[in-house]
């Protein structure tokens, strides 16, 4: 009987929780690397808030950082949650620049599961998403990480995936390996933190030939501390060029 009241108790305390608390509960778990314990937190703020488009943001965030320690079929249903949310957050809040570069993201996560015309069609609305969230808040950073890549990835594209997105862009797309080192460049600036702004720079410097500066690039953010998920992949991605330069 006295398990059962305190369970009750515990249950009581949880349900009593404001969605602004369970928020600031799942942003520390969140800022000390603990995804599933932060996601079971910002949950349950939805339940308190379900139109919170922060909340939203964050949830879907979640389930994309989730997705470089899953494999197979959970790691595919993680990113179409982190999908499935952040097109939620982009309805209850239109106007916020966080709830549409979280679509941009969890697209830019998805793509792995996808063929090149698939692929093309995300990248398309990824590209719209990041630009919408560039113009509601010119100082996001990863607004313009979004964009590097997408035309880091279009300078790039050819052959068969060209014809592709001749089709679906209408003409073959603008990809600018400059235009990606500029928005790379104006993203490291924003937050000098994020090892994965240094790293893509370092990678479009060699994209572009300019090996000697890659290199040294590349280095600086390898050296950086991981701070967050995906700075695990980011990592790997800079090693790997800096072995084929």
């Amino acid at each position: 009987m006295k398990t059962l009241a305190i369970l009750l108790l515990i249950t009581s305390l949880a349900f009593a929780q404001s969605a602004s608390e369970w928020k600031k509960k799942g942003d520390s778990f969140e800022a000390s690397g603990k995804t599933k314990q932060a996601l079971a937190a910002y949950e349950n703020g939805l339940k308190k808030s379900p139109n919170n488009s922060e909340i939203l943001v964050k949830i879907a965030k979640q389930y994309g950082d989730m997705m470089p320690s899953l494999g197979g079929v959970a790691k595919k249903k993680a990113g179409r949650k982190s999908l499935e949310y952040s097109r939620k957050a982009v309805a209850a809040n239109p106007k916020s620049s966080d709830s549409h570069l979280a679509v941009a993201l969890s697209l830019g996560k998805n793509t792995e599961f996808m063929g090149n015309k698939e692929k093309l069609k995300a990248s398309r609305e990824m590209k719209a998403e990041a630009d919408t969230a560039l113009r509601l808040n010119p100082k996001s950073d990863y607004a313009h990480h979004m964009l590097g890549r997408w035309h880091q990835e279009m300078a790039d594209i050819r052959g068969a995936s060209r014809l592709i997105a001749k089709v679906i862009y209408g003409s073959v797309p603008k990809g600018s390996f400059q235009e990606a080192l500029e928005h790379f460049n104006a993203a490291r600036k924003i937050n000098k933190r994020r090892l994965i702004h240094q790293i893509e720079y370092g990678r479009t410097l060699a994209m572009m030939g300019r090996d000697a500066e890659a290199k040294t690039e590349i280095q600086k953010g390898l050296n950086m501390p991981n701070r967050e998920a995906d700075d695990g992949e980011a990592k790997a991605r800079g090693r790997k060029t800096l072995n084929e330069i």
